[in-house]
């Protein structure tokens, strides 16, 4: 297809990119920015007057749940959802069952992203067979068969030896580890940030030191090992202040954080809302100040969504025995705009976070607006204001965002030049 898009402003962080101008699309890229090729006739224009063109957008964590959870949420179902929020690239945490740690499943997701075609898909390996800390991972194997990174996620290594073993191999393949900071023993049993509000509401706390002490031991073994590190979901202050030591040192680090650490705190906790139970937990407003100002500063380089659809079993519970999680790509964008309203970010940065930072964070092929490259491509309106909720298409509804007015609204989505949503 031959597509046109006219008259949009086009911004693109990654070159700077920042004026009212069309895009010219065929063979699912990107032909031209500005005037068309010579020769080059549309069979489709779409009037992008007053919308904003920006590169599709990055999620750094993405729970799809397939295979073997899919009465939370299918590869389907949950690609659907991110296109629906403007996300065209997603990387999937290898939670599934079976684990993600043989080529054979990351190449049935691969298979059956690809098939679903809405957006596309990369795989994280488990760094340790069966997510079990102990024994390795085959990672050539993996990242040969798709996989861009290696995570345990919350999951525990039984021993700093063997993490530190397992970041030399890393290191020594220059394979990138994602890390989610959070020592099982200070978090066991925690369901909320431990402070005044987890103790009114008779909650067991996680201390803001299990993530400090695990992300110190994290630091100093990527240090020792020289391997590229992500850290994932990072909650607190104190966190924030040690990663911005550490990238001042020169370590190879970057991290993300979650939408929704952003905009709540545990004070939201008030009315034991299981929608509000997630790990790492809610931290005070102060933590959540210091998250917002690393993201402006840019010692946090990428937003993702930390999306977990959960069957609504799974939320119809007390709060303390609910599944964690929030069903969130979907909300991603809206929630980020709010940033742009609430004057904490310009635009153009804020969509640095959510397309070009969280791509450079992991060397992936996406997050621009570039002449010769894969035209991922993400059409929003920043004048309309819209109801999460409305034409909700993830398998989850385990989000305590739906029903709030947003500023923006996503209009179309292209994922390689393919128009795979549109409002």
């Amino acid at each position: 297809m031959r597509l046109t898009i006219e008259g949009a402003r086009v911004i693109d962080p990654a070159s700077q990119l920042d004026e009212i101008t069309d895009l010219h699309v065929s063979g699912g890229r990107i032909l031209a920015i500005g005037a068309a090729p010579q020769g080059f006739v549309a069979s489709q224009t779409i009037d992008a007057r007053g919308l904003i063109a920006c590169p599709g957008l990055v999620d750094l964590s993405v729970s799809l749940r397939e295979p073997g959870h899919s009465h939370k949420g299918t590869i389907a179902s949950e690609t659907r959802a991110a296109a629906a929020g403007g996300v065209t690239s997603l990387c999937c945490l290898p939670e599934t069952r079976p684990v993600l740690d043989t080529p054979a499943v990351a190449e049935l997701i691969l298979d059956r992203s690809e098939k679903a075609g809405q957006a596309r898909v990369f795989p994280l390996g488990a760094l340790t067979k069966g997510l079990d800390g102990e024994h390795l991972s085959e990672l050539v194997a993996l990242h040969d068969a798709g996989c861009v990174a290696f995570t345990q996620g919350l999951a525990p290594m039984k021993s700093n030896r063997i993490l530190r073993r397992a970041l030399e191999y890393a290191a020594g393949f220059d394979l990138p580890v994602i890390f989610t900071s959070q020592d099982p023993d200070l978090a066991e049993g925690g369901t909320a940030h431990e402070g005044p509000t987890a103790s009114r509401l008779g909650l067991i706390g996680i201390p803001e030191t299990a993530e400090t002490v695990a992300l110190a031991r994290d630091l100093l073994i990527v240090e020792q090992t020289g391997v590229r590190a992500h850290f994932s979901g990072l909650s607190s202050a104190r966190a924030m202040e040690m990663l911005a030591d550490a990238q001042a040192r020169g370590l190879p680090v970057t991290a993300d954080v979650a939408m929704y650490q952003l905009m709540l705190c545990d004070e939201d906790l008030e009315g034991f809302s299981s929608l509000l139970h997630v790990q790492p937990p809610l931290r005070s407003k102060s933590d959540r100040e210091a998250l917002r100002q690393a993201v402006q500063s840019g010692v946090v380089q990428a937003i993702a969504s930390h999306h977990q659809p959960h069957e609504s079993e799974a939320k119809r519970v007390p709060f303390a025995a609910s599944a964690p999680g929030i069903s969130s790509i979907e909300v991603l964008l809206p929630l980020a705009l709010t940033l742009v309203a609430d004057g904490l970010l310009e635009l153009p940065a804020v969509l640095a976070r959510l397309t070009c930072g969280p791509a450079n964070a992991l060397n992936l092929p996406a997050g621009r607006i570039t002449a010769g490259e894969r035209a991922d491509i993400t059409l929003f309106n920043p004048a309309a204001s819209s109801e999460i909720g409305h034409n909700w298409l993830s398998k989850g509804a385990n989000c305590p965002f739906i029903g709030l007015g947003v500023p923006g609204a996503v209009t179309h989505t292209f994922n390689n030049g393919r128009l795979v949503y549109q409002a």
